[in-house]
This record gives C-alpha cells, sequence and structure tokens, in this order.
C-alpha cells in the first residue's frame, strides 16, 4: 500500500458520486455498489462505500465528475473501516480510456490552478 507521502501526484479532496461492480480476474461479477470519492488524482482514488471492497477485485467505476460521468477500471491496493461504520478504498485507475482521462485531467488542473 503506498502512503500519501509516497504517491507521484497530489491527491485532491473531492466529492463524487459513483456506481461500482466488483470482478475478480476472470471477468466474473461478484458484487456491485454506489459509493463517493473522498479524494481523486489522475491515477487513483479513495472511496467511501457502506460494503467493504475486497482486494482481490478489479473495479470497473462509473463515476461523476462535474457534468459528465466516466467509466474507469482500477485495483483495489487496500480496503479499511473508516468513521462511522463506512469503509475506505484505494483505488489505482488503470486501463482509461481517452475521453475519460481529458475528464479527470481538466478535474485535476482545476484543483492545481484552484490550490496553487
Amino acid at each position: 500500500m503506498k502512503k500519501d507521502n509516497q504517491r507521484r501526484q497530489k491527491r485532491y479532496e473531492s466529492i463524487n458520486l459513483l456506481t461500482y461492480v466488483c470482478m475478480d480476474s476472470d471477468g466474473k461479477e461478484w458484487t456491485q455498489g454506489m459509493g463517493r470519492t473522498l479524494n481523486i488524482n489522475e491515477t487513483g482514488a479513495k472511496l467511501e462505500t457502506h460494503e467493504p471492497i475486497e482486494t482481490q477485485y478489479i473495479v470497473l467505476l462509473a463515476m461523476g465528475i462535474g457534468e459528465e460521468v466516466v467509466d474507469i477500471k482500477g485495483r483495489v491496493v487496500y480496503c479499511n473501516r473508516g468513521e462511522a461504520g463506512r469503509f475506505e478504498s484505494g483505488i489505482e485507475f488503470y486501463d482509461v480510456d481517452g475521453d475519460s482521462l481529458a475528464v479527470l485531467r481538466e478535474f485535476v488542473e482545476a484543483f492545481n490552478q484552484q490550490y496553487s
């Protein structure tokens, strides 16, 4: 697990609603749910969900960013119980299509400009 200070890019606190589907390495769906991001950058996000997301799963996310909905595939790096009984999962994005990556970059750039 990478700690905050080991990340290549800064994460920005941002609440974005999302749905997720957990799949195994063979592509079989195991569970699905809803949640939100707690922080995000171009390479990953911390999610908050009501159910744990096991680290053996690949997650398919449909995430609202601004006026767009982006579809992103990610690996579950960790899952811990957070505040109020909810679960916090670190997700590392991969296999992000060009349109979704462009929306993510624009979103992160807006944070960079706002907080620089």
